[in-house]
């Protein structure tokens, strides 16, 4: 243990694991509490036809190009899914499932036509697909610090705006009116950002978890926002460590799962023993509330 603390691979991706998921829990949370989680779930799935165009037009496997193609599709599939949302009548399940499969469906076709073109240094670009967070380096470590910096400065610039728009839209509406918008696609666009920036370590398919979960977690044990905010980036940081340090074990096993089987077992241990919403709560409250009705019943019929 001592030998793998001290390694300076572990250091790095411990470190950028740690951040990724507190910069992740912090957006998160918003997402959440708009019931859009899954448009993070559609947003990580398209940006892999922007990484394969990325590749193709430039020809080079550096990740700042990569990660631009990732951004910009990303962007794309946001306005589609607020466009299509607002011009045609459609669920917005099936609008997201829709995007999903459309863009996933192209960056995959893209990804087999690279690889059949000649030279080697296509290789690697199918990790973003599950991740390979042993590949980061000490730059991209700047990078998720910065991307963390961005997002607490702009929260708590927005943050009395972000939280009316979060639970009451339409009072939003009649208050900012045409700013609305832009806070909702501020909003939108740090979601993008950070699931951008995890796609190296986590991958296109199990990004969004990192998004989502946390939130999910923390939201069973408050009603708070500042509260939830603060749970939700402790629950992305810890999972994020926990999962590089099992991971780069001796089990030798890949951290962006591992991260998220943590996440859920989180999760699941939140749903079952929350003090206000856990299963283990509604549970006795109900066993509590039969025993006191049996007991009033009784002692009705007694009296009789």
């Amino acid at each position: 243990m001592i030998n793998l603390l001290s390694s300076y691979t572990f250091q790095i991706v411990a470190i950028g694991s740690t951040l990724l998921g507190i910069v992740c829990g912090i957006v998160g949370v918003f997402s959440v509490l708009k019931k859009e989680s899954l448009i993070g779930d559609a947003v990580s799935h398209a940006a892999l036809p922007g990484i394969c165009l990325a590749y193709i037009l430039t020809g080079k496997k550096e990740l700042m190009v990569l990660l631009s193609g990732a951004f910009c599709s990303g962007i794309i599939a946001t306005i589609f899914i607020n466009f299509i949302s607002k011009k045609i009548t459609i669920k917005f399940d099936n609008l997201l499932a829709l995007i999903l499969s459309s863009f996933f469906g192209l960056g995959t076709v893209l990804l087999t036509y690279i690889q059949k073109l000649p030279g080697a240094n296509k290789a690697g670009l199918n990790k973003f697909i599950f991740g390979q967070a042993a590949a980061i380096l000490k730059e991209d470590i700047y990078i998720i610090i910065a991307v963390l910096l961005i997002v607490l400065v702009i929260i708590v610039i927005f943050w009395h705006k972000f939280k009316i728009l979060v639970f009451d839209y339409t009072y939003a509406n009649i208050l900012y009116k045409k700013k609305t918008k832009i806070y909702n696609l501020l909003l939108s666009l740090l979601m993008v950002i950070c699931i951008v920036i995890g796609l190296e370590m986590v991958g296109v398919i199990l990004m969004s978890s990192l998004v989502i979960v946390p939130a999910v977690s923390a939201r069973q044990w408050t009603n708070n926002l500042n509260i939830m905010v603060i749970i939700a980036a402790f629950v992305g940081g810890i999972s994020g460590f926990l999962g590089t340090l099992i991971s780069s074990s001796s089990i030798n096993l890949p951290t962006g799962p591992v991260i998220i089987v943590i996440l859920s077992c989180i999760v699941l241990i939140s749903l079952i023993f929350s003090p206000k919403r856990g299963i283990l709560k509604t549970y006795l409250y109900k066993k509590e509330n039969k025993n006191k009705i049996l007991l009033q019943l009784n002692g009705g019929s007694k009296k009789c």
